[in-house]
């Protein structure tokens, strides 16, 4: 078969690419001229240049003769600064590619979204695929932008196109060249440079289980539906500590009130990286975001699509290995 890719460079897309050759499949990407491409390095696959925000980008003929698009680019920033193009990407790149999807017939569109755009439930509970937080409610501009994104898909499957929405939690795992904040947080603990952590958490999942995610929501996914894609979830705390038994390094004891990191992210990007001109260490919404416990629960993944749920531990052990292997 022939897949089409958006977000190949990136760390989910990236070990889709992989699965999706590892089975034999054709892998058409799309990739931005100056990307780091390191991760794609001697796969055999077709790299398209070209950028979603360009106008004069054919996005039809890059498509003709696929027989399913997977779209995983997107902006991940929650730096204010970036807000707009971040609706640029995420919105509106989202937007073009499901036209073209559709005036070329391509049989199935995987749409990457995020938890992000599902929100979280009351409580601490674990939000499921029928969950939606009020959109004033979500935390910075990525986040509503992804609940739009995800509006423009299932207005897509409305008019005939067969879309699919998967929504990944927290991925762990190896490829994650930027890094995400999850595999910055590793590094970090790596050079002994986490002293503390707050009071939060999160849904952990192998990001090579996210990748065939994707893969069965190609294949066995109900066109409309969203699919939470992750696996076990864990206090901040808990997985500090599962990282310290894989690494051997200790985990931070002292937990600090989000109070202070709150105000060391207002006064790093609301002044001293604008006087500097430089990109904020640390983002007020993340620590705004950090004050909920982002927990979910991937039952109808696992249920309908066969997702797999490997122990958070090999996740960790791998991406450990691989940012070692960088350094």
């Amino acid at each position: 078969m022939q897949a089409f890719v958006t977000g190949a460079t990136g760390f989910i897309g990236t070990n889709l690419v992989r699965a999706l050759v590892e089975e034999g499949h054709s892998v058409r990407a799309l990739v931005r001229p100056r990307s780091n491409r390191s991760n794609l390095h001697n796969l055999p696959m077709e790299i398209c240049e070209g950028d979603l925000r360009d106008d004069g980008l054919n996005l039809e003929s890059l498509l003709r003769g696929c027989d399913v698009v997977f779209h995983v680019a997107a902006l991940y920033s929650l730096y204010r600064r970036d807000r707009n193009e971040v609706f640029s990407v995420n919105v509106e790149g989202t937007r073009r590619m499901l036209k073209a999807a559709h005036n070329v017939r391509v049989a199935r569109f995987v749409h990457t979204s995020s938890v992000a755009a599902i929100g979280v439930a009351p409580n601490g509970a674990s939000a499921n695929e029928a969950t939606q937080s009020d959109p004033d409610h979500l935390i910075g501009h990525y986040k509503k932008s992804k609940l739009l994104a995800e509006r423009e898909a299932k207005a897509a499957a409305d008019r005939g196109l067969d879309v699919v929405i998967v929504n990944p939690s927290t991925p762990i795992g190896p490829y994650d060249v930027k890094p995400t904040p999850t595999g910055d947080m590793i590094v970090r603990f790596l050079e002994g440079r986490m002293p503390f952590y707050v009071d939060t958490g999160l849904n952990v999942v192998d990001v090579r289980d996210v990748a065939r995610g994707h893969m069965l929501a190609w294949q066995r996914g109900k066109t409309g539906e969203r699919y939470i894609l992750g696996n076990r979830n864990v206090t901040f705390k808990a997985l500090l500590d599962l990282l310290s038994e894989v690494t051997g390094k200790p985990s931070p004891r002292f937990e600090i009130p989000h109070f202070l990191p709150l105000a060391a992210a207002w006064i790093d990007e609301g002044f001293v990286s604008r006087i500097l001109n430089r990109t904020p260490g640390l983002s007020i919404d993340s620590v705004r975001m950090s004050k909920e416990k982002m927990f979910y629960d991937p039952g109808k993944a696992v249920r309908e699509l066969g997702l797999p749920q490997t122990p958070i531990e090999n996740a960790l052990e791998s991406a450990v290995i691989w940012f070692r292997s960088r350094r």
